[in-house]
């Protein structure tokens, strides 16, 4: 039986996708889809670095290939249980181990990015674009420490964990203030 995952409220497909997308964007329409989960956890890791709130923000867990988004990998894998209207809108089914763009776009049609976020996802294309997926599977497996094995399964990421790798202060209380702005996402999306 396969595993399929409500996406929760405070969770934000669409600008998930926007990313994917921008990833795609850069690799001229099409993406290996281990690259692009690099790729966006990275991206996601370095906006907690800079500015203590991720990109995209999701769950994340520790997977054989390294550190992974779980909702957008959902997404990616098409089995997400809601919103897959969204994710659509932007990303094609998957085809193979490849994410194509669903339609011709331009950056500036990616409305769900901030300039911040722009210049985060710049500089993470611009520093692992030369990279293939898997010497990026392992550079994460290298460089971040919040990533441990799961032998063939996965293991939880706390967001308290990367902050710590991240050499921040009070990396609890960070990860704290990002779990009420999701409750708080969560209830004025249930109003």
């Amino acid at each position: 039986m396969t595993y399929v995952p409500t996406i929760p409220d405070w969770f934000m497909t669409r600008k998930a996708a926007q990313v994917t997308a921008f990833f795609a964007l850069k690799a001229g329409g099409a993406i290996n889809i281990l690259k692009a989960t690099k790729l966006i956890y990275l991206a996601d890791r370095l906006s907690m670095e800079r500015k203590d709130f991720p990109v995209v923000g999701d769950v994340y867990v520790s997977m054989p290939f390294g550190p992974v988004n779980s909702y957008t990998y959902s997404h990616m894998q098409g089995v997400a249980a809601n919103r897959q209207d969204e994710w659509l809108e932007f990303i094609s089914p998957r085809y193979g181990n490849t994410l194509r763009l669903a339609q011709t776009l331009s950056p500036d049609e990616l409305d769900e990015l901030s300039r911040g976020d722009v210049k985060v996802l710049e500089d993470t294309w611009e520093k692992f674009k030369d990279i293939d997926q898997l010497d990026l599977a392992q550079w994460t497996h290298d460089f971040c420490p919040e990533w441990k094995n799961p032998n063939g399964s996965s293991i939880p990421i706390e967001l308290a964990t990367i902050f710590d790798a991240l050499d921040k202060d009070d990396p609890v209380d960070r990860a704290n203030e990002l779990q009420a702005e999701r409750a708080l996402i969560s209830s004025y999306r249930a109003a």
